[in-house]
This record gives structure tokens, C-alpha cells and sequence, in this order.
């Protein structure tokens, strides 16, 4: 049964990766799509296909609020929030300042809270909603280089298991993706500034290792096609009660394995392993 078609759909970072990917198929059931990124020529593709594109930054509370007064002039209101929008800071955490540390919580968690807290009265009223939010394997294992980033995915798991208690009373749904190693932007955008922060400094040897493993895994395809998180978002829209989480791609399972059962000394080992 298609349990989107119809339904106010709103989506962060959709310009490009999942959230595009989310958008299209979100269109392709029949739901009313609002996407939303910083890059809003770059949703062009979407626009032709029927999505509603508006330019928003989510670090930013005046276009959050610009966004939703938009939408409930045009249509009554958000049925479904998917917060896609997020990036990956990497490279030491001696070598982060700590403004760059501020920001990398501004999109991962923050503005993705405060973005909530807009749509979350609508839902209330109606007794009904869901509120998907985009982690990452990151959100339950860690790696070198990483800790900001890390921190930000782990705060966004905790958040959305406080949530989802929180909600349950007023049939909101919360639901968490935990992707694995993906093919989309977000290796790129991740290997030169983990290089420029500590590409040379005390931590070189490390970064660069890093560095190289994540390109390799590009440059071998070692990594899901963004089709296999498509899947999973698509079970959770659909779903009449959805699992607290869906966890898939490249690594995601293994690793979420092993750190669990196996503890972190193994877990340490396993990772660095990787990037020797």
C-alpha cells in the first residue's frame, strides 16, 4: 500500500547523494516534495520532475522559518520530515578549531533540532507524522581522524531515541538510517580538508593513511551504490509501524558487529588495520 502518495513530504539536503536520490523516489510514488538545500541550482533536475525546490540553509533559523511559513501558506503542513542534510569534518581533533567543531554540530544536529521543533506542532495537532533522520554506521562506530564528526552522529542517535519516546504518545513516528560506505559526495568533500588540518602536522602519518584507504575505496568501487540506502528509506516511509532503524551499505552490518560483541580493543585493531 502506498503510504506516501499525497503526504507533505519536506527534505533536507536534497541538491545532491541521498537526499536526491530520496527525492526521486519520493516523487515517483506520488508525494508532495518540498527539497530543500543551500545549492538550489542544483535541484534543478528535481524541479522539472515536480519537486517543490526552495534554497534553505540549515545552520540558518530565518530560512528554517522562511521554509515552513512556505509551506503551510502553499500546502497545510509537513506529514513527513526527512533530515538528509549533514557533511563529514575529518582530521584531528587537536588540529579542529573549535569554531569548525561548532559548525559541524550546526548541521548535523542543531539546525536538524531546531528544523523539528518547526514541524512538530503540525504533526501534534493531527496526531500523526514521521520524522526521518539520516545517520550513519558513524553513529555507532567511530574511526581515526573522525571524532567530530563522529560525536555529531552519535548525538544525533541519542537525540532521536529521546525523541522517539517523546512522540510516540502523539503517533509520530521516529525512524534512523544508519547508511555504511556510500558512494556519494561525501568522500570528496571529507579528504582534502582532513589533509589541510593534519595532512602535515604531528598526526600526518595517520591522516594520510586515511586519506589513502578512503580513496582507494573509491578509486575499487568499494562502495553500495546509493540505491541500497534508497531501499531502506523507502521501507521506512511505506512501513505502517517501521523499525526503530535501518542499517545497510558497504561495512555498515560488520562493523556495528563487531564494536558490539567484540568490544573496543578488537574494534581498534580492526579499524587501524585498514589504514596502516
Amino acid at each position: 500500500m502506498n503510504q506516501v502518495k499525497g503526504q507533505v513530504v519536506l527534505i533536507t539536503g536534497a541538491s545532491s547523494g541521498m537526499g536526491k536520490a530520496f527525492t526521486k523516489a519520493l516523487l515517483n510514488q506520488g508525494a508532495v516534495v518540498y527539497a530543500v538545500a543551500r545549492r538550489i541550482d542544483a535541484m534543478a533536475d528535481l524541479a522539472s520532475l515536480g519537486a517543490h525546490t526552495l534554497k534553505m540553509d540549515i545552520t540558518k533559523q530565518q530560512d528554517i522559518d522562511d521554509t515552513i511559513q512556505h509551506i503551510e501558506k502553499h500546502s497545510h503542513g509537513v506529514d513527513i520530515l526527512v533530515n538528509c542534510a549533514g557533511f563529514g569534518l575529518y582530521g584531528a581533533m587537536e588540529d579542529t578549531s573549535l569554531a569548525d567543531a561548532r559548525y559541524q554540530f550546526e548541521v548535523n544536529l542543531f539546525g536538524m533540532a531546531y528544523l523539528t521543533q518547526q514541524v512538530l506542532p503540525f504533526m501534534r495537532h493531527k496526531n500523526k507524522g514521521r520524522i526521518i533522520n539520516i545517520s550513519s554506521m558513524g553513529g555507532k562506530i567511530y574511526t581515526p581522524m573522525g571524532s567530530w564528526y563522529h560525536a555529531s552522529k552519535h548525538a544525533v542517535e541519542g537525540w532521536s531515541d529521546c525523541l522517539r519516546l517523546e512522540l510516540a504518545p502523539f503517533n509520530i513516528d521516529v525512524v534512523v538510517i544508519e547508511p555504511g560506505a556510500i558512494a556519494t559526495e561525501f568522500a570528496a568533500v571529507m579528504v582534502k580538508p582532513l589533509l589541510e588540518r593534519s595532512g602535515s602536522g604531528a598526526y600526518s602519518k595517520i591522516a594520510n593513511a586515511v586519506a589513502d584507504a578512503t580513496h582507494e575505496s573509491v578509486e575499487k568501487g568499494n562502495l553500495s551504490d546509493v540505491q541500497v540506502v534508497v531501499d531502506m528509506f523507502m521501507q521506512a516511509i511505506q512501513a505502517n509501524t517501521p523499525k526503530t532503524r535501518y542499517v545497510g551499505g558497504k561495512y555498515a552490518k560488520l562493523m556495528i558487529f563487531v564494536r558490539k560483541w567484540f568490544g573496543d580493543r578488537i574494534f581498534d585493531k580492526m579499524v587501524m588495520s585498514i589504514v596502516k
